[in-house]
């Protein structure tokens, strides 16, 4: 911004007076000022002032002090504290002993268990009935089925809870067979009268779960139907759980009838007991039934959960409705809040996928973001796939890379088929 020089026009002479005389030397003098001073050699740059900050208090920066780089303390073991009491001649109190057991249950190393069991029998500890079977339990926990059977075979005295051990750590290990066996053995010898009397308590019905898991798995139709028949005997008839492994062992021996039975007979029918029926309308294909079952649990207030919708699901994509029905199931689905269920959402993007609904699988897929798996992976990419959305199916394929997904051979090789991508196998 330049300051340019101004003029004033003088007064005529007659008009001065001496006051005026002394004014207009002093504004004289102030004039050459200016016009001195409106000439530099340089313009004069004027810049606006800056804004006075507002005043922040400061706040006072607390200095934590570093801690310091220790060495993880080692965890004590079972073996440090059998050594430490031996090197000190002290003998081990009992208490002691079934803490070490309990232990050792919870960690299931096979080692320490047997160390543990062979210092007792070195240590001459006498085993009672109780603490006989908290060594069945930690051998089954451990894995160790032989050393768990010598030990039961070399038991003097056998009670209720002694088998139930036996029989839920051959069913948990996949030994069907073994733990049917045992089961016949203890109804030959009716120890079932002397259930509850140690400290472990096997439920009964528990046992009888697991026995009914094993005779699922091993299909044997008559000695299901034999054991259903123990069951109204002892009046185990009316019990929810037992009853819902029943439906679900007579659905997978393909006897349909048997199922409707239990189904009818018992009282207080639970989810799972509901959820069963519909597997079995699911696994015999009679999807409509499947779904009407469904709305019938719906009608009858009961809860469902995501083993409910996951299979109700599958019969909704055989429907053949273009969809409606499992839109419908996803709706209730929302207003239960199991829409972040891994199982649920891999049945929704598979419904959509056959339906050709693209968009609600894709919808579906984002959902499933933090508890997306491998299923819901592929699902998706089925569906781009029979769809022709080749371009997506790409897409999902460097987006499975980039999480470290393996999707199964087939699939890739359909989408090098359909897409006609010849660089996917480089990449």
């Amino acid at each position: 911004m330049e300051i340019t020089a101004f003029h004033l026009k003088a007064p005529p002479h007659h008009v001065y007076t001496s006051s005026d005389k002394h004014k207009n030397y002093i504004l004289h003098k102030n004039i050459t000022l200016i016009k001195h001073q409106s000439t530099p050699k340089h313009p004069i740059q004027i810049q606006l002032p800056l804004h006075r900050p507002k005043s922040v208090p400061i706040q006072p920066v607390e200095v934590k002090p570093q801690p310091r780089k220790t060495n993880p303390t080692p965890r004590t073991t079972t073996s440090d504290i059998l050594y430490l009491m031996d090197s000190l001649n002290l003998t081990i109190p009992l208490d002691i002993y079934i803490s070490l057991i309990k232990e050792c249950t919870k960690i299931g190393d096979p080692l320490k268990a047997i160390e543990l069991h062979l210092h007792m029998r070195k240590s001459g500890v006498c085993l009672n009935i109780t603490l006989a079977n908290r060594l069945l339990l930690m051998y089954m926990c451990c894995g160790c089925f032989e050393y768990a059977r010598q030990l039961f075979d070399q038991m003097r005295v056998r009670n209720f809870n002694s088998r139930a051990v036996m029989i839920a750590g051959y069913v948990e290990n996949g030994k069907h067979r073994e733990a049917i066996d045992l089961f016949i053995e203890m109804l030959i010898e009716e120890k079932f009268r002397d259930a509850h009397d140690d400290e472990i308590k096997f439920a009964v019905s528990g046992t009888l779960v697991c026995v009914l898991k094993a005779c699922v798995n091993t299909t044997d139709l008559e000695l299901g139907m034999q054991i259903h028949g123990w069951l109204l005997k002892m009046g185990f008839s009316r019990n929810a759980v037992l009853t819902s492994f029943l439906i679900s062992f007579y659905g997978k021996c393909k006897c349909s009838a048997g199922a409707e039975i239990c189904f009818d007979k018992v009282c207080c029918r639970n989810t799972a007991v509901w959820t069963a029926r519909i597997a079995n309308f699911c696994r015999e294909e009679k999807f409509e039934g499947a779904v009407n079952v469904f709305r019938e649990m719906g009608r009858e207030g009961v809860k469902k959960n995501s083993y409910t919708f996951s299979s109700v699901l599958k019969a909704c994509g055989q429907m053949g409705d273009g969809g409606y029905c499992g839109r419908q199931v996803h709706a209730n689905v929302i207003k239960v809040g199991a829409e972040f269920n891994g199982y649920v959402q891999c049945a929704l993007i598979d419904v959509y996928g056959r339906y050709g609904l693209v968009k609600d699988a894709t919808r579906a897929f984002k959902t499933s973001e933090d508890t997306r798996t491998i299923a819901c992976w592929n699902a998706m990419l089925t569906a781009f796939i029979q769809h022709g959305f080749c371009i997506q199916a790409i897409k999902l394929l460097y987006k499975m890379k980039a999480a470290g997904l393996v999707p199964p051979e087939s699939l890739f090789n359909e989408v090098k088929l359909i897409c006609g991508s010849r660089n996917l196998e480089q990449d």
